[in-house]
């Protein structure tokens, strides 16, 4: 094109992906340098992203824009991974933390730049399109994520959430974290022994935690309580065998959905109709109580001893 109108420069975003354009696909299409710094003058038609990236429509840009953008930064074979990548493979309580971490072939001369987070490994990768936007797998998004973060309760929310809507596996996280041999994972392996454990939120992680504090016993995680003629009663988030006392923390933020929530209601009365004592707890008053939550834990526990253990059958429930 041997001259650009006002009207070609309009057309200009239509043949790029979300807007953006790297600058080496601009001057192959015969723009210079100076037309671009000019573009992006204070009053200019166009933003840019990062350092050759451009927004050929000007403004503000969505994170959709900002994604193409670091990716067209970070050049080919880059994938997104830690919390871009979690939050679209549909992972939900994750920090708002906006940078885009983005994983680059080791030896590639790049660095990290405003929310670009770059990392240079030579360990290889796999994973597939999102949204039409190349994504690691869930496993190794995860952990990325989880060894840039000092808070426990945080890496616990985000894989606790991943493991029990089954978006993630407990054995692909232990694959993931037996081929890593970077610093930052002591969180991440630490919650994927509770995990292991049975516990399959945050909230349930919290209580596992406090009752490791008190003078009760250990109880499962995770049971599965059943009648004496093998008809399933209810799937309950703690239990003491010995006494036959359920532990439910009641929250909907803290498990799958608003059904699952009213299930759990509903087998509340079930469990009743068969001897069974249970104490309920709400999240909140994790954090808040946690002494007056372990002394009623402690007096229902006393209280169960005090009666016959209930003719139920428990074993221990894992979704995945």
């Amino acid at each position: 094109m041997a001259k650009w109108t006002r009207a070609d420069y309009g057309l200009l975003a239509d043949l790029f992906e979300d807007g953006v354009a790297a600058r080496r696909e601009l001057l192959k299409l015969g723009l210079s340098g100076k037309v671009m710094a000019l573009k992006c003058r204070p009053g200019g038609d166009w933003t840019r992203l990062f350092l050759g990236v451009y927004l050929l429509t000007g403004g503000t840009p969505d994170r959709r824009q900002l994604v193409r953008g670091a990716l067209l930064r970070s050049g080919p074979l880059t994938y997104l991974t830690g919390l871009e990548a979690a939050r679209r493979h549909g992972v939900r309580r994750v920090p708002d933390d906006q940078r885009i971490h983005v994983l680059v072939p080791h030896g590639r001369g790049l660095a990290s730049q405003g929310p670009l987070l770059v990392e240079r490994t030579n360990r290889s990768w796999s994973g597939t399109l999102r949204d039409g936007f190349p994504v690691v797998d869930l496993a190794r998004a995860l952990i990325d994520a989880a060894r840039r973060e000092a808070r426990f309760d945080v890496v616990r929310a985000m894989i606790a959430d991943a493991v029990q809507r089954q978006l993630c596996s407990p054995k692909a996280l232990a694959s993931e974290l037996r081929n890593l041999h970077l610093g930052g994972t002591a969180l991440p392996r630490a919650v994927l022994d509770e995990i292991s454990d049975g516990v399959r939120s945050a909230a349930e992680a919290w209580a596992r935690s406090l009752v490791g504090r008190s003078s009760l016993p250990s109880p499962l995680h995770n049971v599965l309580i059943r009648s004496s003629r093998g008809r399933q009663l209810a799937i309950v988030d703690g239990w003491w065998d010995d006494v036959g006392l359920a532990w439910q923390i009641d929250s909907k933020e803290f498990h799958m959905s608003p059904d699952d929530y009213a299930h759990t209601m509903a087998q509340h009365s079930v469990l009743l109709a068969h001897g069974v004592m249970t104490v309920h707890t709400v999240p909140s008053r994790l954090k808040a109580d946690p002494n007056a939550v372990l002394e009623e834990l402690v007096g229902a526990y006393r209280s169960a001893a005090t009666r016959p253990r209930p003719n139920v059958t428990a074993t221990l429930w894992r979704p995945v």
